[in-house]
């Protein structure tokens, strides 16, 4: 592998250090936002699950997605969440060495919500008859 890039940089997916250390950035917001050290009340009494945190490739960015435990509206922890952004930031910062502070922006997972979506459905009785097995066919035992 010449030419100096980093595995990933082309769109084959993250790099290595890229998955290293956005999980590093990942456990340092769960500890923060466990601890519950907040001036924003809505953060002080929230309880946030952070899923899944992706970097930038020059990991200056990261996108991370939160939940909140047990359910309910994220608008109004995302929006808390965004007006903690520069606190978190700095938090981070300190807890993972990185030559940049990297940004934070906060986004919804739906993943859990889509997941729950799918296992109703294959509950569903239209969709269970469909996929419990079919008794066989007579006809197709005088070939």
């Amino acid at each position: 592998m010449s030419g100096g890039k980093a595995r990933g940089a082309s769109g084959g997916g993250p790099s290595q250090r890229q998955l290293r250390v956005a999980e590093e950035v990942r456990h340092a917001l769960a500890a923060l936002l466990e601890r519950g050290d907040f001036r924003d009340p809505e953060l002080a009494v929230s309880r946030i699950t952070v899923t899944e945190v992706r970097a930038s490739p020059d990991l200056r960015h990261m996108t991370v997605f939160v939940t909140p435990l047990g359910g309910g509206d994220p608008s109004v922890i995302l929006a808390a969440l965004r007006r903690a952004a520069p606190f978190l930031r700095g938090q981070v910062a300190q807890a993972v060495r990185t030559k940049f502070a990297p940004d934070l922006v906060f986004r919804a997972d739906t993943a859990i919500d889509a997941a729950a979506r799918i296992e109703a459905l294959i509950r569903s009785p239209s969709v269970a008859r469909d996929l419990s097995p079919r008794p066989a066919d007579p006809r197709r035992d005088e070939d």
